[in-house]
């Protein structure tokens, strides 16, 4: 008899953007003439920039001679394109990497649930409320919880509340952990942490053999200085930490899939025994065993987004976002809506108005304004009363966003 993974029953509801679309494709459904603005989902809407789309052209003319064509790559990743990441990305932060200890992929959200193939069941594992589901929802479907209890909070995950009292960086946690997900800029309240309070961060991990699991797929769209990049720009995260990095949001790659993880040499984890055995050797190993790597093609395209002529383009469809985040935060800001974000990251979080709660708050602005955002309470417990737009639209749709939500709840 075939038995199904029961932890996947113990999910309190469906993934949250398909219940957001749910949502939305029934209220289309009712009210064909609503022209709705979509600013929930965090897809982009602009185009691949010209050197990107050129590199795919070269590398798909490539598959189509004998001469050139190629079958399976390296599980890794193509050299070029990691001398490309460690020169273009990393070295100009001061950070040294090996091209061993970065991991090409098909995508940031599979890395940051993939990664817990590599860890025992029995850790600790803290994750920051509210957060970008997957970091919960994967942790359940592994069996490394116990049910959630009437919050929304699984027995066996440490929960660290990011409020507007703690500025959205969470306390250290006062009990042992073993995983810690930090996510900066994040996701999704838009905030930063500086280097001084990731040092903090790395300081604990180092000092309870801990592991951070940061995802920093949103590095790219800081824009004050002095704020770390990678985590690797604090001394000593390298014996602690991994990172996750995406072309998706950087490069509006979503559609094409290629990401990085980083996993550096120094980093090891202990057996049940004592022993203490390599994390870059075990996701390696599981790379080479579950993962064919990432088309030629597309590591091309990747490759050329850290060109010279590519890392212009991109760097202007990132302002263009930047400057959609901006309208938005100061839209709203201006009718009186308590905002945060939106500086060093393309998302927005805002105070619901009136004390609705955030489904409440979903609805009405689908309805009213017909406008599709995302509820904060779908980050976690301590978002509810918060609310999160994108700035991943058309500047157009952005603004009459604004001026309808403006119009509706301005002061």
């Amino acid at each position: 008899m075939a038995l199904a993974n029961e932890h996947y029953l113990k999910l309190k509801a469906g993934y949250l953007f398909p219940e957001i679309a749910r949502r939305v494709n029934t209220f289309a459904q009712a009210h064909p003439e609503a022209r709705i603005i979509r600013l929930g989902i965090g897809d982009v809407t602009r185009p691949l920039v010209p050197a990107v789309v050129e590199a795919f052209h070269r590398a798909v003319d490539e598959m189509a001679r004998a001469e050139t064509f190629r079958g399976y790559g390296p599980e890794q990743g193509y050299d070029f394109l990691i001398e490309a990441i460690r020169e273009r990305a990393y070295a100009p932060l001061g950070v040294d990497l090996r091209p061993s200890e970065i991991f090409v992929s098909d995508g940031s959200k599979c890395d940051t649930s993939n990664i817990l193939d590599i860890f025992g069941l029995d850790n600790r594992v803290a994750i920051c409320d509210p957060v970008y589901p997957v970091y919960n929802d994967t942790n359940v479907m592994a069996g490394r919880t116990g049910p959630a209890d009437e919050r929304g909070y699984y027995q066996g995950i440490v929960y660290l509340p990011c409020t507007a009292e703690n500025g959205f960086i969470p306390e250290l946690p006062d009990e042992p952990v073993d995983l810690i997900y930090l996510c900066y800029p994040n996701n999704p309240t838009g905030t930063v942490a500086t280097r001084d309070q990731l040092a903090r961060w790395v300081e604990y991990a180092l000092e309870h053999d801990a592991v951070i699991l940061f995802d920093a797929a949103y590095e790219a769209f800081i824009t004050e200085p002095g704020i770390p990049h990678s985590i690797y720009e604090v001394p000593g995260a390298e014996r602690c930490a991994i990172e996750f990095r995406s072309f998706s949001k950087t490069a509006g790659f979503t559609g094409v899939r290629c990401a990085l993880t980083v996993v550096p040499e120094a980093l090891t984890a202990r057996t049940p025994s004592g022993e203490r055995v390599s994390l870059n050797k075990l996701w390696n190993r599981r790379q080479s065993t579950k993962f064919n790597g990432v088309s030629y093609p597309v590591q091309r395209a990747a490759a050329a987004v850290y060109s010279d002529e590519g890392w212009e383009q991109v760097r202007r469809e990132i302002a263009y976002y930047m400057e959609n985040a901006r309208i938005i935060r100061e839209g709203l800001a201006a009718a009186g809506i308590t905002c945060y974000g939106g500086v060093n990251a393309p998302y927005i979080w805002l105070k619901t108005p009136g004390g609705m709660s955030s489904w409440d708050f979903f609805d009405r602005l689908l309805e009213e304004c017909h406008v599709v955002g995302t509820p904060g309470s779908g980050f976690g417990p301590s978002g509810e009363g918060y609310f999160r737009l994108s700035a991943f639209g058309d500047r157009a749709n952005v603004e009459a966003a604004v001026d309808r939500i403006r119009s509706r709840w301005g002061r």
